[in-house]
């Protein structure tokens, strides 16, 4: 098992977490659809958390059977950030939160977007996520059903509606925190490679 844990990321496709990963993203477009077009909420809230449990089992069965991947690593946050980003649309859309969040929240995303291109031409692995961004992940992830809940008059409405702001709050400044850990990251990363690049180059002069 320990040395499952270490293993390090394979090219292999056909995997248990990459299976989940593609379910979660697969159901995206069918979440957004029920909370836009029906207002189906309960089966927005079962998507929802199908796709919490999944993020969730994924990584714990990744480690587990030593299925770490390459894809796995990229399928994973795209699967989170689109269930965000959809999300936030329904959202804004249903004045369930206000635009301006939602902008905070996409905005750090499009902030940090040039960092991953730059990374990407150099030939350098995209960064792991931190714990940090995991936590911001967990809380808006958390927040958002919540949120769904507290939209309606329903008995438990009253209850979820502080919890809900309270992770969303939480979420957002960790959101905006890794964001700005990532961006120190990636330049430092870029500097260090443009040293190397520079030294090798003086070397073979």
């Amino acid at each position: 098992m320990t040395a499952a844990r270490g293993a390090a990321p394979t090219d292999r496709v056909f995997t248990i977490p990459n299976v989940l990963s593609i379910l979660r993203l697969a159901g995206v477009p069918v979440f957004l659809w029920l909370l836009l077009g029906p207002h189906a909420d309960l089966a927005a809230l079962a998507v929802l958390a199908f796709a919490g449990i999944s993020d969730y089992l994924d990584g714990k069965i990744a480690r587990a059977l030593g299925q770490t991947s390459k894809l796995g690593i990229v399928l994973d946050p795209a699967a989170d950030r689109l269930y965000i980003l959809a999300t936030l649309v329904a959202f804004v859309l249903r004045d369930i939160i206000p635009w301006w969040l939602a902008a905070i929240i996409v905005g750090r995303d499009l902030v940090l977007a040039p960092g991953v291109w730059l990374l990407r031409r150099r030939g350098i692995a995209p960064l792991n996520v931190s714990y940090l961004g995991k936590s911001a992940t967990f809380c808006l992830l958390y927040a958002f059903p919540l949120l769904l809940i507290g939209a309606h008059d329903w008995a438990v409405s009253d209850v979820a509606r502080p919890i809900a702001w309270a992770f969303v709050w939480w979420g957002t400044t960790f959101y905006l925190l890794s964001g700005v850990l990532y961006g120190t990251q990636v330049v430092q990363v870029i500097r260090a490679d443009r040293a190397g690049g520079t030294d090798r180059g003086a070397g073979a002069g």
